[in-house]
Order: structure tokens, then C-alpha cells, then sequence
């Protein structure tokens, strides 16, 4: 599956050298994002409205998918998508029921329970209003590199899923993802719990300064994402399946340069590995793979390549006619 995104990025580039063929940004999803006849629709539950003991004071929503496959006879894997407003858009450029619908029928990765979720708002109740715009403690929740948000799916929301299903227990069978702030949001969770979830999907992620925090008034300095790439360099590895997606006229902005923040990541989980390996060290490696393309701060190209990087994901798990472990 490599090879194929590799492929795609290759297909991408020779058609952008030829003039007027596409403009920079341009990636139209593929037959594997778009209802397909014959292929059953899992229900998509929800909203569901939720307060946080971990964000005291915020609301947030969520949305559960369940494929037709799914009958509670063997454990289902898991998929964790941020800003769930989006992932569940149907003119959206992630349509991500739309995927897990295509690639649980074909059996090319596992029968997936989804949870689509969005940032907190603080307020009493979720905004009718809001639509596809972000809710306003989105920033103190995705970007920050402590395991609040960690703490808040795995003890707070997960539970409510596992009174319902039967999910898989093995974190290799559990993917987290987003975009942008999602991205570093998904990233921060598995950095944290590994134990929970071992899969990451980064689309053009903001491991850039936004959640820094200069120190001031007695209060320390609160690091941003930026750290992220010494963090990996000088910490144990996570057995974590890792793909980064981003596009060269990504933001640059005071928080940072999103392209070279996430080649630094790149760079800091190969480092790792390298490292690790003339050490001689027995342990895990990061499993990465990634894809640049000439986007700038969209979903678009993440969203195209979203059937192929779940393909990855689970390239070697169960499909549909075999129970994952759990």
C-alpha cells in the first residue's frame, strides 16, 4: 500500500508539470469517498451532546458509525476522527462514513466502529449555529501537549462506546486521527497512551507553536507543538503506526511553517528508528509513511488519500471475514 501512495504522489506530480492540466491544491476524491450502489450504509448516530469532567465548563458533540457488518460476534476495531462536524460532512472533503461504507464491504480493513468528535464549546449546550466552524475551546484542547484530552476519550468518552460494542482491545486495532489541530490532538493521544491507540492519521497537523505559552505571572511555560519533534528524537519509541500528510503552501504564520514542521517529524521518527536500530535496541519502531503533495491549509489532499491510508493503516490486520484480536 506504500507503493501506492507513493504512486499517487508520483501520478500528481507529472500531471502538475503539465500546463493547465490542474491547479496546486487540486485533489478530487476518489470513487473509494463517494456512495457507491450496491454497497451497504452504515447508520450514522447522533448527534450526541457531552460534558467533560476533564474540560469542566464545555460541551462538545459526537457521532457514532456502525457498519452494516457489525452484528457484536467478534470485537470491532476502532476509528477516533477530531472535528467531527467535518469528518461527517457528506460534501465535506473527508466523507469518512463514506470510506469505512466502501473499504469494511470490499474487506480491505476490519469492520470499524467510528466516533467523530469535536472540540468543547463553553457553553451549556452545543452551538445550533455552529455548522462547520470551529468551537471556541478547540485551541486549549488540541493543541496543548499534556494528556487532558487523552484522559478525557479514554476515561470519559470510550467507556460510552464499550457499554454499547464490542471493540477490539489491542491498540493495533485502534486509529486515531484529524486534521490540522486534530492532527497534533490525535498525535498527543497516542503519544500518551500507546496502550490504547497504536495507529495515527496527521493531515497537514499543526505541530507548530500554537499552544505555547510564554511563562509569566508565577505560571511556568507551557511548550507548544513545535517541541514535538525533540520529544520523539529523545524519548523511548511508542510502537505507534504514524502516516503524515502535508502540502508545500501549507500555513506560515507566527505559529511556525507547517510543511517544514511536519518534515521535522518526519525526520525526528526516522532519526528514532535509525537510532534505536545501531543501538542495538530490541524494542519498537514508529511504522511511518507519509505523503507531500502542493496543498495549502485544506482536507482536500488528506481527504483523497484517506481510502489508501486506511488500506496502510491495516494492511496486515484482519478484514471483515476475520475476527480482529481482542
Amino acid at each position: 500500500m506504500l507503493a501506492t501512495l507513493v504512486a499517487i504522489a508520483l501520478c500528481i506530480a507529472d500531471v502538475a508539470a503539465q500546463p493547465g492540466a490542474r491547479q496546486p491544491g487540486d485533489y478530487p476524491l476518489t470513487a473509494d469517498s463517494r456512495v457507491q450502489a450496491g454497497v451497504p450504509h452504515g447508520r450514522l448516530e447522533g448527534p450526541f451532546e457531552f460534558h467533560s469532567r476533564v474540560f469542566a465548563g464545555t460541551v462538545r458533540r459526537y457521532w457514532i458509525y456502525v457498519p452494516v457488518q457489525y452484528d457484536g460476534s467478534r470485537p470491532a476495531s476502532l476509528l477516533v476522527f477530531q472535528d467531527g462536524q467535518r469528518a461527517t460532512n457528506p460534501q465535506g472533503s473527508l466523507r469518512v462514513q463514506n470510506v469505512l461504507d466502501n473499504l469494511i464491504h470490499r474487506g480491505e480493513i476490519p469492520v470499524t466502529i467510528g466516533l467523530f468528535i469535536t472540540p468543547g464549546n463553553r457553553s451549556a449546550h452545543y452551538p445550533d449555529d455552529l455548522g462547520m466552524s470551529n468551537p471556541d475551546h478547540r485551541a486549549e484542547e488540541y493543541d496543548a501537549l499534556d494528556d487532558r484530552y487523552a484522559r478525557m476519550l479514554v476515561e470519559e468518552v470510550l467507556p460510552l462506546l464499550d457499554a454499547r460494542f464490542r471493540l477490539a482491545d489491542d491498540p493495533a486495532q485502534r486509529a486515531i486521527g484529524g486534521t490540522s489541530s486534530g492532527a497534533i490532538c490525535a498525535f498527543t493521544v497516542a503519544w500518551h497512551r500507546p496502550d490504547v491507540f497504536g495507529k495515527v492519521i496527521s493531515m497537514i497537523g499543526s505541530y507548530t507553536s500554537i499552544g505555547y505559552r510564554p511563562a509569566q505571572d508565577g505560571k511556568p511555560m507551557v511548550p507548544g507543538g513545535d517541541l514535538y519533534p525533540g520529544l520523539v528524537r529523545k524519548s523511548p519509541i511508542r510502537p505507534l503506526r504514524i502516516f503524515l500528510q502535508d502540502g508545500a503552501n501549507d500555513l506560515d504564520n507566527e505559529h511556525g511553517h507547517w510543511f517544514l514542521a511536519n518534515q521535522q517529524m518526519l525526520a525526528a521518527l526516522h532519526w528514532a528508528n535509525a537510532h534505536a536500530d545501531s543501538e542495538g535496541d530490541r524494542g519498537p519502531r514508529y511504522d511511518v509513511a507519509h505523503a507531500w503533495g502542493d496543498g495549502g491549509h485544506s482536507d482536500a489532499h488528506g481527504g483523497a488519500l484517506l481510502p489508501d491510508i486506511l488500506r496502510w493503516l491495516w494492511r496486515d490486520a484482519p478484514t471483515a471475514a476475520e475476527p480482529p484480536a481482542g
